[in-house]
């Protein structure tokens, strides 16, 4: 009978002890008889994983190609056993879903360290974005599939089976075709979702994702046919409800500007006094051309939104109606990903690229920016990124927070690096490589 022979994957914290080695091939049957051998090769760790009666601590948790599992497990040669360490008040554990050009992956591990890839979907199709419902914990993708084009798919597990929805379709009348699912966003509604596509267009589903339908009000509105498509295509891009409110949503669109209805859906006004369009003829004046690249609403002060622009990065404290620009002070006004901090309306990221062909990292240097005065003032957030020779492309829906105090924050690039901050961005590591290209990233 052949011997097993998994792979033991400790956290940071405690590779201390075993001279800085992450991975370790060991021969046992069992999760519990793996840990054991580790033990006995380095007896430093004994007291940090196992107690007096040798089992496992209860601060540790165990999981086995991504997925939870106990001491008395078989595994098998070619398994990846990972041992997660927790912190006082909750898991130190993070899952974060990637949407990449070929697939999307889940990643599992440590906050801080080098994240696992616990599963792969939809592999060989581009995942536009992938999220996890915090209200049903259900997980939702969206993907263009080239001979059943683009659906919204749904999963209990994101390393299980996934479901495709009914839609979104456009109704026949509108002679219309759905290229591109940009975002899903949950709304305010119990079971309510919100989706932005290419044509720009909003769906709403009001059963967790089964089942979609054409916002109407907004595709019906005359000003629409006045939008043109920016680099990316015609996308509707951005949707931020009103925590709170149901009634009251903003969307962003490329190139049409910021919409806003605070009846539930029934009109639509434009919130674009304050931008400027760097892009047109200095004697244009446009009035709905205007490329927004990404919005995001401030959860605690849901009236204030930051916005990164085609060449502006600006505020809004008035609900999306009438913005400020907050870009002195960044190495380029131009970008596309943009993050708040969820309990600091004052604090939000950005990551600047060079304008406007090149789109990669300001002279090759990877940072994040910071604001701590709502834009007053910016400071570099570099540490632990590369910052020589570092052309990076990072996409509007590849950066995202955990929501965690001291926030996490996770970005990820063009090239197939995911880069990682436990810390609100004052040091960084790299927490994956050699993905596909990242489309998107958000914390489950």
């Amino acid at each position: 009978m052949l011997s097993s022979m998994p792979t033991v994957v400790l956290p940071a914290p405690l590779r201390r002890y075993t001279g800085g080695v992450a991975e370790h091939a060991i021969e046992a049957p069992t999760v519990s008889a793996a840990l054991s051998v580790l033990v006995q090769r380095h007896p430093e760790l004994r007291g940090f994983m196992l107690d007096e009666r040798g089992t496992l601590r209860r601060h540790l948790s165990v999981f086995v190609n991504g997925t939870q599992e106990r001491a008395e497990t078989i595994v098998q040669t070619g398994d990846r056993v990972m041992v997660l360490t927790s912190i006082s008040g909750g898991s130190d554990t993070v899952e974060i879903l990637v949407g990449t050009k070929k697939g999307l992956v889940v990643l599992r591990g440590q906050r801080g360290g080098e994240l696992e890839v616990a599963g792969r979907a939809f592999s060989g199709l581009p995942v536009e974005y992938a999220i996890r419902d915090p209200r049903s914990g259900r997980y939702l993708a969206s993907l263009a599939d080239p001979h059943f084009g683009p659906r919204v798919f749904g999963s209990d597990d994101p390393c299980g089976e996934w479901e495709p929805s009914d839609g979104p379709v456009f109704p026949e009348d509108t002679e219309t075709a759905v290229t591109r699912i940009w975002v899903i966003q949950p709304g305010e509604r119990d079971g309510e979702l919100w989706a932005g596509v290419d044509p720009a267009a909003l769906f709403r589903s009001v059963d967790g994702g089964s089942t979609w339908e054409l916002v109407r009000s907004l595709w019906d509105h005359p000003v629409r046919q006045k939008w043109v498509p920016g680099a990316g295509g015609l996308c509707l891009h951005t949707i931020c409800p009103w925590p709170g409110d149901p009634d009251r949503l903003m969307v962003g669109v490329s190139a049409g500007g910021v919409w806003i209805t605070d009846d539930g859906g029934e009109t639509w006004v434009q919130g674009n006094a304050g931008l400027r369009a760097p892009y047109m003829p200095p004697e244009v004046t446009p009035t709905t051309e205007f490329c927004v690249h990404h919005v995001e609403r401030s959860p605690s002060m849901p009236e204030r939104l930051y916005m990164q622009f085609h060449g502006g990065v600006h505020r809004s404290d008035d609900g999306g109606h009438s913005w400020v620009d907050i870009a002195p002070g960044l190495p380029s006004n131009f970008g596309f990903p943009i993050v708040v901090d969820p309990a600091d309306a004052d604090r939000a990221f950005v990551i600047p690229l060079s304008a406007d062909t090149d789109r990669v990292t300001p002279g090759g240097r990877a940072s994040v920016w910071a604001t701590g005065d709502a834009g007053a003032t910016w400071s570099e957030r570099a540490d632990g990124l590369p910052t020589a020779d570092a052309y990076l492309t990072i996409l509007r829906q590849a950066f995202c927070h955990d929501g965690r105090s001291p926030l996490g924050l996770y970005f990820g690039a063009t090239s197939g690096e995911l880069f990682a901050s436990d810390d609100g961005g004052g040091t960084w590591s790299t927490a994956a490589r050699r993905l596909p290209p990242i489309l998107s990233v958000r914390a489950a």
